[in-house]
């Protein structure tokens, strides 16, 4: 991935791969003051392939796997998603809601899709994320906090913080130490 063309145009970011996802509404208000990071990947476990591509687009062949019949029909984005070898990509832009918190609150206020952005990492709760990932994140992260004055990096947050109970991702796999420290010093 190219990170140091990674401005935002039109609430895309300029450098991603873009893949409009169907699974979005606008925002109640015109408000990004929380990031989110979640874990994925499709089947579970498994790494690469299409399969995370076709869930959000709502394309998701539910012969395909054993597994992809039992979210048949679910409609899920996040605003991006960093491969493991830092490919990035984008679903939704910033300016949307994307539906990845679903039931949620942070400090107190409900339903996070409204006011924050999402960003899927492919892997696994406990597989550890690539250090590509990582280089990825921390660009776009740095420009999400210079594009969005009311995102801090004390609102950076996982989906696991947001769903306490529903929701273990990006999981103890994730150095969320590693993470601050790159930021820190970019």
């Amino acid at each position: 991935m190219m990170t140091q063309n990674l401005g935002i145009k039109n609430g895309w970011l300029v450098s991603a791969r873009h893949l409009c996802s169907p699974h979005q509404n606008p925002r109640p208000e015109d408000e990004v003051s929380l990031l989110v990071i979640h874990g994925i990947s499709l089947p579970p476990g498994e790494f690469g392939g299409p399969w995370i591509d076709d869930l959000f687009s709502g394309r998701l062949d539910p012969q395909a796997h054993p597994y992809f019949a039992t979210i048949a029909g679910l409609q899920v984005s996040a605003h991006c998603l960093i491969r493991r070898d830092g490919e990035l990509v984008q679903y939704v832009p910033f300016s949307a809601r994307a539906w990845h918190a679903g039931v949620s609150s942070f400090a107190g206020r409900p339903a996070c899709n409204d006011f924050s952005i999402g960003i899927e990492l492919e892997g696994t709760d406990d597989s550890g994320y690539t250090p590509e990932q990582y280089k990825t994140l921390v660009a776009v992260t740095q420009v999400l906090l210079q594009h969005y004055p009311d995102l801090t990096p004390e609102r950076i947050v996982g989906h696991s913080d947001i769903a306490p109970g529903r929701k273990t991702d990006p999981g103890a796999g994730f150095d969320w130490a590693y993470y601050r420290q790159l930021l820190a010093s970019a």
